[in-house]
């Protein structure tokens, strides 16, 4: 399967590799921030896929760890590839460091399986996202909103590429009824999420008030899985107080056993659309 290459998934898969090799050789990040002359958390953060690494280091790593010629070779291409920009760096004055790495997540994945309080990112109109980014970063001048807002909109050619991403959002009834950006905006936007959900690789659920109490009150969040089962799925929990990303078994289990119960709770998608259909017909 082809896919765009994201130098974000790069560095996450050779931080892996990195320290998967540094275990297997009975070494410490000590001896390995010896090795190099550097700080122990500077093999850390590229172990974990948090620095961009030179090639020069993972070559001396490399060495250290006496891995073969041909594993050798694999992983200073992905070395070279992580090193490279992807399109999100033109964004970087309105993209914060802690979202650059979902974006840079979310544009090599497979599937993206998603619950939130309002309409999806890659689900809104421009007018919807204009008038929701504004409210939520209301110091940007009028250049910075139009920035966040193309964003917004570059982000959603994954649903539309030739190897496209699939995605499953599970929207709160709430999303549907908040009026963002007044009557003519959210009618546009509930049209538009009737149209995207005719897409073969878009599924839509509402999850409607009726069905009371549900697991989706511990808050957002996105299951992100890649076509590469070398690449760990990662969960992405959008917090107030920062964004998290998790990558152990447990947290990955727990996580898709809540989507799983979301969607069992959520009305399915015929009805989903009929119901965003009506509430639409409400809008003066």
């Amino acid at each position: 399967m082809v896919v765009d290459r994201s130098p974000t998934v790069r560095r996450r898969r050779l931080g892996l590799e990195l320290r998967r090799l540094r275990e297997g050789a009975q070494l410490t990040i000590d001896d390995v921030a010896a090795h190099l002359e550097c700080s122990n958390s500077k093999v850390s953060r590229i172990e974990t896929g948090k620095a961009v690494p030179r090639v020069r280091d993972v070559r001396d790593m490399l060495d250290l760890y006496e891995v073969t010629e041909t594993q050798r070779d694999l992983l200073l291409t992905i070395g070279r590839e992580a090193q490279q920009k992807g399109w999100w760096t033109d964004y970087e004055d309105v993209l914060p460091a802690a979202f650059e790495t979902y974006v840079g997540l979310e544009a090599e994945a497979s599937s993206l399986r998603a619950y939130q309080h309002h309409v999806h990112g890659l689900l809104q109109t421009e007018g919807y996202a204009r008038a929701i980014l504004q409210a939520g970063h209301p110091a940007d001048g009028a250049e910075g909103l139009e920035r966040r807002v193309a964003l917004r909109l570059r982000r959603q050619q994954l649903l539309t590429r030739p190897v496209a991403v699939e995605l499953w959002a599970v929207i709160d009834e709430a999303a549907l009824h908040r009026r963002i950006g007044g009557s003519a905006v959210m009618r546009d936007q509930l049209h538009h999420l009737v149209e995207t959900s005719e897409l073969p690789n878009v599924t839509l659920q509402v999850l409607p008030f009726a069905r009371g109490a549900h697991p989706g009150v511990i808050g957002a969040f996105a299951i992100v899985e890649f076509p590469d089962p070398t690449d760990h799925d990662v969960v992405y929990v959008d917090s107030p107080a920062g964004n998290i990303y998790l990558e152990k078994d447990k947290d990955l289990r727990r996580y898709m056993l809540v989507f799983d119960q979301l969607r069992a709770a959520a009305l399915p998608p015929d009805d989903s659309v009929a119901f965003i259909d009506a509430v639409a017909a409400t809008l003066p």
